[in-house]
């Protein structure tokens, strides 16, 4: 059997390395893991990867999980377009600092309205409201950061090409977009830019990957959606303790 993924497309990170595969002519078998029926923590995903994490790669007996680490062996292993990781160092720094920051500021913070308007609510779960507030007051720093210091007058954040930088941070900004957000009404530059690499991506293949996430509030509308299993409220309650 060939390349495996495991993801669920409500997920930014899934999203990502389900993109990156589709885009660059990847042959993968695709296994959903529904993260809202707590398939992650069931005893055959985690029999298969103990981090109870989408999204998984498995390639015959390599079993390999964080989208990160995902996208650098299929760059590596598939010998993939150069401009995703090109081989300028001082791009390449540039895509790692950036990796660096997104995951310890982007990563999650967008994330929240998404909580507030589908995950919190279908579990009887409730985000309080100053939690709420102060996340929308980092985000708009965040986008500002984001806009004036790795975007710049570039076209793309880490120059003048697409790189996996750019596939990150916009499958994260698709989160609160996907809640009724657009959070870059305000910030032109990066409205530009989001522009810039969804027309890279190409028309169908976003429809295609944000199917899930721009119909998931309405979805939780109109259709009950069971609450998740008992085993996944630790895990919804560390992540709501979690927003700063």
């Amino acid at each position: 059997m060939g390349l495996e993924l495991y993801v669920d497309l409500l997920s930014q990170p899934c999203r990502v390395v389900y993109i990156f595969a589709k885009k660059n002519s990847i042959p993968f078998e695709l296994r959903h893991v529904d993260l809202l029926k707590g398939e992650t923590i069931s005893k055959d995903f985690t029999q298969l990867s103990s981090l109870q994490r989408v999204p998984v790669l498995k390639d015959g007996d390599f079993v390999l999980s964080e989208s990160v680490a995902i996208l650098f062996y299929m760059i590596s292993k598939y010998k993939t377009d150069s401009h995703w990781y090109p081989s300028d160092p001082h791009i390449r720094a540039r895509i790692h600092e950036y990796l660096g920051w997104h995951g310890d500021l982007v990563r999650g913070t967008f994330g929240v309205p998404l909580w507030v308007k589908v995950f919190a609510p279908i579990s009887g779960l409730q985000i309080p409201e100053e939690k709420v507030e102060r996340n929308k007051d980092l985000m708009d720093k965040t986008l500002h950061r984001m806009e004036e210091y790795f975007l710049g007058n570039k076209l793309f954040l880490a120059g003048q090409e697409m790189t996996i930088a750019d596939l990150l941070a916009l499958e994260e900004l698709m989160q609160p977009l996907g809640a009724g957000y657009d959070l870059l009404a305000g910030h032109k530059k990066l409205e530009a830019w989001r522009n810039r690499v969804e027309t890279f991506l190409g028309a169908d293949l976003v429809k295609e990957a944000h199917h899930t996430i721009m119909n998931i509030v309405q979805v939780s509308a109109t259709t009950t959606i069971p609450p998740p299993p008992p085993g996944l409220y630790p895990y919804m309650r560390l992540r709501i303790a979690k927003i700063p």
